[in-house]
């Protein structure tokens, strides 16, 4: 087996930590994270506020409607734990049981686990692409997010794209081949942490800033 797997958990940095031992941090989701109680559909009941009206066209500040996370949350509760999955991956997926996968907060041991969880994992990066483009969206120090610049156009596009790579590995069951795309995720995502995040002897008031 090939050995970039190290190489592509200390090149993404979430905030100031690596993710080095990603599988075995997600394996210990399950023995130490509270068991999560999830609602199955029920029957024809609509979300909350649904009155079967379809909703306006277009999205962010220029469609009017309200952007409910800013860039570092969305990064926390999609793009940082799905790229953990992969990142998995790298390793054999042989996680211990659990009692109910259903309930599982570790997507890697939960009913759509194993690759298949892989599989989500990566289209989450490539749809998650998307969002990062949205107007309107904010970072966490109030500055909005560049999301006109070229520059911000072409990693957001590299993400979808190291997405999509990492899809067709999960696909294929390779770990040879999701190595590989572990390690262009990795580049996909330092690139743009290069000039809007990592700054030397910047801080969160320089974020988002090119």
């Amino acid at each position: 087996m090939k050995t970039r797997a190290a190489d592509a958990f200390n090149r993404f940095r979430p905030g100031t930590r690596t993710i080095a031992g990603a599988a075995l941090v997600i394996a210990a989701w399950v023995s130490s994270a509270p068991a999560l109680t999830q609602a199955p559909a029920r029957g024809a009941s609509k979300p909350v506020g649904q009155t079967g009206t379809p909703p306006p066209a277009g999205r962010g500040a220029g469609s009017g409607r309200k952007l409910d996370a800013n860039l570092a949350q969305l990064m926390r509760g999609i793009i940082y734990p799905s790229s953990n999955v992969v990142f998995a991956a790298q390793s054999e997926l042989n996680f211990p049981p659990v009692k109910d996968p259903a309930t599982s907060p570790n997507l890697l041991t939960s009913t759509y686990g194993g690759w298949q969880a892989v599989e989500s994992a990566a289209l989450a990066l490539a749809e998650s692409a998307n969002l990062l483009t949205i107007p309107g969206r904010m970072c966490s120090n109030g500055v909005p997010a560049p999301v006109t610049r070229p520059d911000w156009v072409k990693f957001t596009q590299g993400l979808r794209e190291a997405g999509l790579t990492a899809y067709k590995a999960a696909q294929s069951k390779s770990q040879d081949a999701i190595v590989d795309a572990s390690g262009t995720v990795a580049d996909a995502c330092s690139a743009c942490h290069e000039v809007y995040r990592d700054k030397p002897g910047g801080g969160l008031p320089d974020r988002c800033k090119p």
